[in-house]
């Protein structure tokens, strides 16, 4: 099929080759940006103060059993002979994992061209470094002597004490730290163009101030987009190591013992898939209903939440793959009586409703996206990725728990159940978290303004709507 736009002729696919487009409704560029800053620059909606209220009430709560637990000691946890760790180590895996997803969108689908992450890598990134906050707590809580926990730095003191880098614990400082600190640039320096955006429509002085401070005299001048696009390329390249590195070294923390279910060279590349699965997990539950209040559906269109669905059905398939292979190791090819006990114990023992409940969420679950009519329901797709994370924790939940409550010696052998205070801190890290999200959705546009805009049809100089014009050339 041709269309004459004078004398150039576009030749469009069959219909049912055509993709949806990435920004719905033929929006102009003037539109994108009023749509976008609108959400920082309105007042806060009333949904966004009862969230507001309630997550900031649940971050303070959090905080405060942190102090309750340097007061006491962590006998106020459900820790217990032998389950050494207990939901600490669990939580923290399981929000490192939630961190993976911005990453991966940002850095990799940057790296390979892919037009479809502009509409949803800022609040990927965004939700990348405030769960690493979260993550970050764990580490330092879980010592015991909080007020030690610079000694995890190597900072040259006085006494001579240096850091035990033979320690899993150490590799995890550095890991998240470094992890933390790129994210936390790439991110910064994605938002530079969209913050002098901010700056030129802010109506307050101390608004204007702020923006003009952060966006770092951004003018939009050839030389300024040539240097940001090759700190932001840099900044790409040095995160993708990094998305695969930080959880193979949290899963090295498991993989380097010597507990049955744990020593297992299969842990990095698994613990990596499961991290990005949990992760996109997590967009899903944040974007599907932002969108919707916020008016942005022509931006976070059906197709981004499409093609999200179908990473998660990749990653959810490598997991299950590994589960399966897992099972396979330890019963059939180990020839270790004590692996083949430790998941026939996981599958049949007292915790069995955990393990099942993990197989169900994260192997089962994610096969119901093949189905195109399951990924345009944006309600199922939604509960299916609550699901997701759900099962994500189960399965921290499996390795670390399950495979702990049995020991070697049958005297040793023990039963753990959290406490209320494990509980609640748990939950308190949502309320860190989404107190953060709802700050930077109110302060910073969620959307990368400058990155959709060159996606749209009149940033094309070869499309008839952008640059081509009426008798030119292709």
């Amino acid at each position: 099929m041709a269309e004459a736009t004078g004398s150039v002729k576009v030749f469009a696919p069959p219909a049912e080759l055509q993709r949806e487009p990435l920004v719905t409704n033929r929006r102009s560029i003037g539109w994108i940006s009023d749509a976008v800053a609108g959400v920082a620059e309105g007042k806060a909606p009333k949904w966004w103060w009862i969230a507001f209220v309630i997550s900031a009430t649940m971050m303070t709560v959090c905080f405060g059993l942190i102090v309750y637990l340097m007061s006491v000691g962590p006998g106020i946890w459900g820790l217990n002979h032998p389950v050494m760790w207990g939901w600490a180590i669990i939580n923290f895996v399981w929000w490192i994992g939630i961190g993976h997803a911005g990453t991966l969108i940002s850095a990799i689908l940057f790296l390979l061209r892919q037009k479809w992450r502009t509409g949803v890598n800022r609040a990927a990134e965004a939700m990348t470094i405030f769960a690493v906050m979260c993550a970050g707590i764990y580490p330092l809580i879980h010592i015991g002597r909080i007020w030690l926990g610079w000694w995890l730095f190597p900072i040259p003191n006085a006494n001579g004490i240096w850091p035990q880098f033979r320690s899993p614990l150490m590799w995890d400082v550095f890991a998240v730290s470094t992890y933390f600190t790129v994210s936390l640039l790439f991110w910064y320096i994605g938002l530079v163009p969209d913050l002098a955006v901010m700056r030129d429509r802010a109506k307050t002085k101390i608004r204007k101030f702020c923006y003009g401070l952060f966006s770092l005299g951004w003018t939009g001048s050839n030389r300024h987009w040539s240097n940001y696009e090759k700190a932001y390329l840099i900044l790409a390249g040095l995160s993708t190591p990094l998305v695969l590195s930080v959880h193979s070294i949290v899963s090295l923390d498991f993989a380097v013992s010597q507990v049955p279910g744990w020593h297992t060279t299969i842990f990095p590349p698994y613990f990596v898939a499961g991290a990005v699965f949990s992760g996109f997990g997590m967009v899903l539950t944040l974007l599907i209903p932002l969108r919707r209040l916020c008016g942005l559906e022509d931006l976070i269109t059906k197709r981004h939440i499409d093609l999200m669905c179908k990473v998660t059905l990749a990653t959810g398939s490598i997991v299950g793959y590994a589960y399966l292979m897992e099972l396979f190791i330890a019963m059939a090819y180990s020839g270790s009586v004590y692996e083949a006990f430790a998941f026939k114990n996981r599958m049949m023992g007292p915790y069995w409703w955990g393990y099942w409940l993990m197989m169900l969420c994260n192997v089962i679950t994610p096969q119901l996206f093949w189905s195109k009519k399951i990924r345009s329901n944006l309600m199922v797709v939604w509960i299916l990725s609550i699901i997701v994370n759900i099962g994500m924790w189960f399965e921290r939940f499996v390795i670390v728990v399950i495979s702990l409550h049995r020991e070697f010696l049958p005297a040793n052998w023990g039963y753990f159940a959290p406490t209320w205070v494990d509980i609640l801190q748990y939950l308190g890290t949502f309320g860190l978290f989404f107190t953060m999200f709802l700050l930077f959705m109110r302060f910073l546009p969620i959307i990368a303004i400058a990155e959709v805009k060159a996606i749209t049809p009149q940033a094309d100089p070869h499309h008839p709507e952008g640059g081509a014009k009426p008798g030119g050339h292709h």
